[in-house]
């Protein structure tokens, strides 16, 4: 029988080279604020009849416009398609893009640059608009994020009341929440920092959709640990914890699988403006996964069965994680 718990620590070693590089570069600025947080400028331009270009032609005009001092200035620029009152017959399109109201030059230019591109496109005034996500929305998310893993944590342990310890599974949950939220910031904020990737007003939502996906495929396998608690009383906890990981591993595997083959035609396929929330979502779901198969359950191992307070020189080594459980009096974990 495959042993999955045995390495662990080669686990958690590995979540901690992919988390503490991504802390370095929020650290450094990497995590970029898109308009969506920051403001920016709003143009509407009515393109040519029978022109329609696509977004992500247009966006690449936009952002090929210069700005004196600011390279990549406008890069986070976006663009959706509007239908403009009473010209039923020519396509309308949104543009809005980092702040240039004051900067007469860079509106020309960019004017210019449409008109070289489509013709004679006819434009409405620019106007600076405020961030559609602003402070207290983030503060409200955070604060959404908190109080959801308090519940989570209750919750889990009147799931779990019959077993010992029943803390501990949402405990481990909760570990698993915060390491797909880091796994996500961070890498964004690597690519935000390489690649001038910015978060738009959809990574919120979709860093909170990875949180629920998270809870629950944890939740999948912690409750085959219940079942398996109750029919196998007589058995050791870590036999009985790697029967269990290796009874979900392939319905957790399959399930991740296809939301991501999902979310990757979605990526190819979808257009700029949800670019951001579908990789996002691809990076949490994945990570998502991988917690709670080999974050997760083996945090829970080890904090059922004494490890942890030993990592740090208390307590007493037992030989080891399986001989601790097989010679207890009465296995830990098991039903009252």
């Amino acid at each position: 029988m495959i042993d999955l718990l045995k390495y662990r620590y080669v686990y958690f070693l590995i979540s901690g080279l992919i988390i503490l590089p991504g802390l370095i570069f929020i650290g450094l600025g990497g995590l970029k604020p898109g308009i969506d947080f920051t403001g920016g400028t709003e143009l509407t331009v009515l393109m040519p009849k029978g022109v329609h270009p696509a977004l992500g032609a247009v966006e690449s005009v936009v952002r090929s416009v210069p700005y004196p001092g600011h390279p990549g200035y406008l890069d986070d620029s976006q663009v959706q398609q509007v239908q403009v009152q009473g010209q039923a017959h020519q396509q309308g399109y949104l543009i809005r893009t980092r702040d240039i109201g004051a900067n007469v030059a860079v509106q020309k230019s960019l004017i210019a640059a449409l008109k070289k591109h489509y013709g004679n496109v006819q434009t409405q005034g620019f106007q600076s608009v405020g961030s559609t996500i602003g402070a207290q929305t983030t503060t409200r998310a955070i604060q959404a994020v908190v109080v959801a893993s308090l519940a989570i944590l209750l919750y889990m342990a009147w799931a779990f009341r019959k077993l010992d310890h029943s803390f501990v599974y949402g405990g481990a949950a909760i570990v698993a929440l915060l390491h797909d939220v880091l796994v996500v910031l961070g890498l964004f904020a690597i690519m935000g920092y390489f690649f001038n990737v910015r978060v738009d007003s959809l990574f919120v939502p979709a860093v909170l959709t990875v949180i629920g996906f998270s809870v629950h495929d944890t939740i999948v396998v912690f409750d085959r640990i219940r079942e398996n608690m109750g029919r196998r009383t007589g058995e050791p906890y870590y036999s009985v914890v790697n029967n269990s990981l290796l009874q979900t591993l392939g319905r957790s595997l399959n399930t991740s699988l296809t939301v991501l083959l999902t979310l990757t035609a979605l990526l190819l396929f979808g257009g700029s403006s949800i670019r951001v929330f579908v990789l996002a979502l691809l990076i949490g779901i994945t990570s998502g996964t991988y917690s709670s198969i080999f974050n997760a359950t083996p945090l829970a191992v080890i904090w059922e069965t004494g490890e942890l307070p030993r990592l740090f020189g208390r307590g007493k080594k037992p030989e080891s994680g399986r001989a601790r459980t097989a010679s207890a009096r009465r296995p830990v974990g098991t039903l009252r």
